[in-house]
């Protein structure tokens, strides 16, 4: 069961914005996708999550065409959060991230059960009775991330194991209105969530952040891939020079022997 790019390529108007686009995402591994702004990141995530089609290629998901997964069982198994997700109806926090249950058919007893254990997950239980449209930017960004867990979550009535389709997150900077701590919070629960045989790609601007948490790195620029592969294997100096124009010394992190990108 994976999610996997083959040869795609996207244009609009004329103009290549991805072009020779290829790599698999399993469950339990993490994607992380980086690049300087402009590089095709964000309209490498709507291909991915089928919001565009490709103009070369095909993306692929647990074995099919994307487009031929029906639009409601594609949702119980990928979810979603774009960049600057935003709603404007004064509905409860509660109400917004029991949205992600739409696809569901569970009952509203499991479904409340989900949406607390979803808040919990993104440290955002107190919020719960809060009005969305009253929150700061990055409790709004914690309520979203809920949102989307809560539509992939996997409950205790779930298929078994070989019937039951890999999950997958489709992240688009999810901390980029957060904290330090709360920065640290997401990355923590996406290691999580792929121990537990969740598929994860997602958008960085980080570094240091994304050599953390990530099994596997793909470096954009001018939507083609300059790198893929593992984190020591991606995070050069020479790749960095590339790729973001910046001299940096690489060096293993003294606690976790991850990549250290000192610039």
């Amino acid at each position: 069961m994976t999610l996997a790019m083959q040869g795609v390529g996207l244009q609009l108007n004329g103009v290549s914005l991805l072009e020779g686009i290829d790599f698999t995402v399993k469950g339990g591994e993490i994607l992380a996708i980086l690049g300087p702004n402009g590089a095709g990141k964000s309209t490498l995530l709507k291909v991915l999550s089928g919001e565009c089609e490709p103009s070369q290629g095909a993306v692929m998901f647990n074995g099919h065409p994307i487009r031929e997964w029906p639009a409601a069982e594609r949702a119980r198994s990928m979810g979603i959060l774009p960049q600057g997700a935003s709603l404007d109806f004064p509905f409860t926090v509660e109400e917004v991230v029991m949205l992600g249950r739409t696809p569901h058919d569970s009952g509203q007893r499991q479904d409340a059960a989900i949406v607390r254990k979803a808040l919990e997950a993104v440290d955002g239980s107190h919020l719960r009775k809060r009005l969305y449209t009253h929150l700061s930017g990055g409790e709004k960004q914690r309520v979203q991330l809920a949102r989307v867990l809560a539509q992939i979550w996997k409950d205790e009535g779930s298929a078994g194991e070989a019937d039951d389709p890999v999950r997958y997150l489709i992240l688009d900077e999810p901390t980029a209105s957060f904290d330090l701590a709360h920065q640290q919070l997401t990355l923590d629960l996406v290691g999580r969530l792929a121990s537990q045989g969740f598929g994860v790609v997602m958008v960085l601007h980080d570094l240091n952040m994304a050599a953390r948490c990530a099994s596997a790195m793909l470096l954009l620029s001018c939507g083609r891939m300059a790198e893929y592969g593992l984190p020591h294997r991606v995070l050069t100096p020479a790749t960095i020079r590339k790729v973001f124009a910046v001299d940096a010394l690489v060096q293993p992190h003294p606690l976790t022997g991850n990549p250290l990108v000192i610039t």
